[in-house]
């Protein structure tokens, strides 16, 4: 996996187009025929990881793999990325690099540069809205693992905050593999795109034993290898994005070897004297986002680009979110807020995969 990931970015990391954890509904859809159906999956599995839910599972398992066996994959697979880049282990690789103060190049995980060079580039691709440096920011405003009580901060306290973020304090090596920081306080979070990650890294074990037709699940970002027993592509439901409720929308999205990601900010914010307050902090203003974008959903090669390019597009919002989509002909939906309504806002490439016809050139969508 590793080789083939730093092919991919050695070849065109500058070609890359694709948060609080946004479930998604993998349907898997009974086939009718002469005789009896062949069943939808022949095997699943579902557990806990990176403080979230995971699920795989496999429509064909190949001779010479057990049950065991795909669920130790995907165990050993999650727990790998976990230990390398979870924020609320100290013992995490990317948590000692935090916790240091050298400015020294610090030796990591081939993954975990990965992981990060792929952030660094979404943020030139996205002119500076996904930022995994903005962990005091996220802390500041009551949204970070030490769970402080919500309250909003003074213009004085998000200033000073802002002067220890900026990804253009932060550097990647790949060979040796190893992190720098300018700053001696810096901090990384790389959980705006390390869910897709683990996805992928999942994904591509499955691949490497010979399962070609599966879906890999974590905390709602979802990568498929099919089709499905019946030819069909697997069905997936995005969310409502409503608070308190679980429940797909009314179509669904077919997908075969790709990936899909939703990045939204209904299920993590608190209020204070009637605003609210999105978990989505723009680092360019240090602030949660204003606008009214809900969720935004994107479909790549990879879940690693689609989870960090939906992040992305969430903080730039239903405007320029669209157009950036639009331009990196992104298969994208955005879910926007009309007072009591959601409005869907597809991309030209989203709509096209739906079979919806695309408005005029220049017209809105």
């Amino acid at each position: 996996m590793i080789a083939k990931e730093r092919a991919r970015f050695a070849c065109g990391l500058a070609d890359l187009v694709g948060s609080s954890a946004v479930a998604l509904f993998a349907v898997l859809v009974a086939v009718s025929g002469c005789g009896a159906p062949p069943p939808p999956v022949a095997f699943a599995t579902t557990g806990s990881t990176m403080g979230t839910t995971y699920s795989v599972k496999v429509a064909v398992v190949p001779e010479g793999v057990s049950e065991d066996d795909i669920r130790r994959i995907a165990r050993e697979k999650l727990d790998r990325v976990n230990a390398l880049m979870s924020t609320y282990r100290d013992d995490s690789e990317l948590s000692r690099f935090n916790a240091s103060t050298s400015t020294d190049w610090f030796d990591v995980s081939d993954e975990t540069v990965i992981v990060a060079a792929a952030a660094i580039e979404l943020h030139r691709l996205t002119e500076g809205a996904l930022d995994v440096t903005v962990g005091p920011l996220v802390d500041l405003w009551s949204f970070g693992p030490e769970g402080a009580p919500a309250r909003v901060p003074s213009d004085d306290a998000i200033a000073a905050a802002k002067a220890r973020c900026g990804i253009e304090h932060f550097e990647v090596r790949f060979d040796p593999p190893a992190l720098k920081k300018a700053l001696p306080d810096l901090e990384v979070d790389l959980s705006a795109i390390a869910k897709g990650f683990a996805v992928d890294a999942v994904a591509e074990a499955l691949a490497e034993r010979g399962i070609e037709r599966y879906m890999v699940e974590v905390g709602g970002e979802v990568r498929a290898g099919g089709p499905k027993n019946d030819g069909s592509p697997w069905r997936i439901g995005i969310e409502e994005p409503v608070p308190g409720l679980r429940r797909a929308m009314n179509h669904l999205v077919g997908m075969e070897n790709e990936a899909l990601a939703t990045s939204g900010d209904y299920r993590n914010f608190f209020e204070v004297d009637g605003a609210r307050y999105s978990h989505i902090i723009d680092p360019r203003t240090g602030r949660p986002v204003k606008h009214e974008l809900a969720s935004v959903s994107v479909i790549a090669a990879s879940c690693t680009r689609a989870d960090g390019l939906a992040t992305a597009l969430l903080v730039l919002g239903p405007d320029a979110g669209h157009a950036l989509a639009e331009t990196l002909e992104v298969e994208a939906l955005f879910l926007v807020r009309d007072g009591a309504t959601i409005m869907e806002k597809p991309t030209r490439a989203f709509r096209a995969r739906e079979g919806r016809p695309n408005p005029p050139a220049g017209a809105d969508s």
